[in-house]
């Protein structure tokens, strides 16, 4: 069984892009905004635990999941062709 690498990019995008967002909303509702960096804004630049910031993480996650997404499927896609499982 081959992945569909593009569709398996945008699920995983989509999927760490909207965790990423509920979490910070999750802490913005319980603890507040904060300007402080924290370790997740040291690699997503701008990220921050508020409302602008939270969009900010949205579009980094989207990029990065998709990033992550796509190279996990086309590695499986060869991985499973070369021990001839395809």
């Amino acid at each position: 069984m081959k992945l569909n690498v593009r569709a398996f990019a945008l699920t995983c995008g989509l999927l760490w892009g909207i965790a990423l967002f509920g979490a910070t909303w999750w802490i913005i509702f319980f603890d507040g905004t904060t300007d402080e960096i924290t370790l997740l804004g040291k690699v997503y630049r701008g990220y921050k635990i508020s409302p602008v910031g939270s969009l900010i993480g949205l579009a980094w996650a989207l990029i990065d999941g998709s990033i992550g997404g796509a190279v996990f499927a086309w590695l499986y896609n060869a991985l499973a062709a070369r021990l001839g499982k395809d």
